[in-house]
């Protein structure tokens, strides 16, 4: 029996892009406290991160779907 290598684990990932809670405010044109209650209501997808998981990223897809919900 021939094994195939694996390729996927070998190549070199494209880092993610994230968005901070700030950059989200400024792309939609609201305060960053309007964000924060739509991520705690569990409207807009969160990435956590650092510490603890006290930092907050968003994935700019998630701001897409979001944005695409709420007809922004």
């Amino acid at each position: 029996m021939t094994l195939k290598p694996r390729t996927e684990a070998l190549t070199p990932r494209k880092p993610r892009t994230l968005l901070t809670v700030k950059e989200v405010a400024a792309l939609d044109a609201c305060s960053e406290k309007t964000v924060r209650r739509a991520i705690a209501a569990g409207l807009l997808e969160v990435v956590r991160i650092g510490p603890g998981g006290r930092l907050l990223r968003i994935d700019p897809a998630a701001h897409a779907a979001y944005r695409a919900a709420h007809g922004q």
